[in-house]
C-alpha cells in the first residue's frame, strides 16, 4: 500500500501488484463503486493477475482507507464529482504511468464507472479500454428523480449537504441482512464483505449525504444528452445485470447502442455487483472481459450492439 496526494490535499490509500503469469499483458486500474474499498476486490486482483495483468486498485476520497471528509467518517461524502476526477488524475500520475507495464485498461463498478465515462470524454486516450460493470448511469428505484434532483439541489444550497439523506445512517450496507440486500444473490460473497468490515471496521461507510446525492445528478445529467455517447472513442465493453435494482440497466444499453467504439452485454438474473455474484454469474462476466481485454482487433470497426447472455437452466 502507499499514498498519493490528490486535489486539496487529501491523502489516497493505493495499492499495485506485479502479474503472476509469466507474461506481462499491461496493467488495469480498478474503479471501486460508493462505499467500496480495495480489500473487498482481492478476488479480482487475483484472478487479473492471474491472467498476466498488473493490477492498480484505491480507494476513492471519502471512502475506504483514503482520507475521509467529513467528521463523521461514516457519511458518504464529495462535493463535486469533479474532485473524484481529480483523485484518478492523482493515480494515474503518481502510480501508473511511472510504475506500470502497458498497455493500461480500466476495469470500473457503478460508481467508478460514472467517473470513468466522464474522464474519457475529457481524456480519451487515459486508458486503451475499459469493462464497465453496472455503470451508474441513472440511479434506480427513483419515481420522481428530476424531483429528487432539485430537492438534494436545495437542501445543499440551504447547508444541509453534509447531512445524510433522509432515513439513511452509519450502517454499511455489507452488514445488512443478506436476505433483501439489492447487491448480490451470493450469500458467501456478500458476507465476506461484512466479514472484511468486522475486521477493520474504519474502512466501511454508510449512507451518502444529500451533498452527495447532489453531486451524483450532476455528474450523470450529461449522458442524458444522446450525443455524448457519440464524443467517447475509447474501446469499452459495458456489463449489466438484468435484475440490478441499483443502477438502471435499460439505461446502460440505450447508451451503449450509441457508442463508437463499444457494445452492452446484459447478463440475465444477476443483480448490481456483478464481480460479487454467484460463479456462473462471474464466469459469464469474465468470459466477455477476456474476450475483449486486451483486444487483438480493433473494436472501433464494428458496430455498436447490445447483447444477452443466457441464464443456465
Amino acid at each position: 500500500m502507499t499514498r498519493v496526494t490528490s486535489a486539496g490535499g487529501v491523502r489516497l490509500r493505493v495499492a499495485r501488484w506485479r502479474p503472476t503469469g509469466r507474461r506481462s499483458r499491461g496493467t488495469v486500474v480498478v474503479l471501486q463503486g460508493r462505499a467500496e474499498f480495495i480489500e473487498k476486490y482481492f478476488e479480482v486482483v487475483a484472478e487479473l493477475r492471474r491472467r498476466g495483468f498488473a493490477v492498480v486498485a484505491f480507494d476513492w476520497r471519502g471512502q475506504g482507507g483514503s482520507d475521509r471528509l467529513l467528521k463523521d467518517a461514516r457519511k458518504g461524502h464529495v462535493d463535486d464529482f469533479e474532485d473524484y476526477a481529480a483523485d484518478l488524475a492523482a493515480v494515474m500520475e503518481g502510480v501508473v504511468r511511472p510504475y506500470c507495464p502497458g498497455p493500461v485498461f480500466a476495469l470500473a463498478h457503478s460508481m467508478g464507472g460514472c467517473i470513468l465515462l466522464r474522464a474519457l470524454r475529457a481524456v480519451p486516450d487515459l486508458v486503451e479500454r475499459a469493462v464497465l460493470s453496472a455503470p451508474m448511469i441513472e440511479i434506480s428505484g427513483l419515481r420522481r428523480p428530476r424531483r429528487i434532483h432539485l430537492l438534494a439541489a436545495g437542501l445543499d444550497v440551504l447547508g444541509l449537504g453534509g447531512s445524510y439523506i433522509p432515513g439513511g445512517g452509519r450502517t454499511a450496507v455489507n452488514t445488512r441482512p443478506f436476505v433483501g440486500n439489492p447487491l448480490t444473490l451470493d450469500a458467501d460473497r456478500y458476507a465476506r464483505t461484512a466479514d472484511i468490515i468486522a475486521e477493520a471496521p474504519d474502512l466501511a461507510l454508510g449512507d451518502p449525504t444529500i451533498g452527495w446525492v447532489h453531486a451524483a445528478f450532476r455528474a450523470m445529467d450529461p449522458f442524458r444528452d444522446p450525443n455524448y455517447p457519440l464524443q467517447l472513442t475509447t474501446p469499452m465493453l459495458i456489463m449489466a445485470g438484468g435484475a440490478d435494482s441499483v443502477t438502471v440497466t435499460p439505461a446502460a444499453e440505450r447508451f451503449a447502442a450509441r457508442l463508437k467504439a463499444g457494445r452492452a452485454i446484459v447478463l440475465p438474473g444477476a443483480m448490481h455487483e456483478l464481480l460479487v455474484e454467484r460463479d456462473w454469474v462471474r464466469g459469464l462476466f469474465w468470459t466477455a472481459f477476456d474476450a475483449f481485454i486486451p483486444g487483438s482487433t480493433p473494436v472501433r470497426d464494428r458496430p455498436a450492439e447490445a447483447s444477452t447472455l443466457a441464464e443456465p437452466a
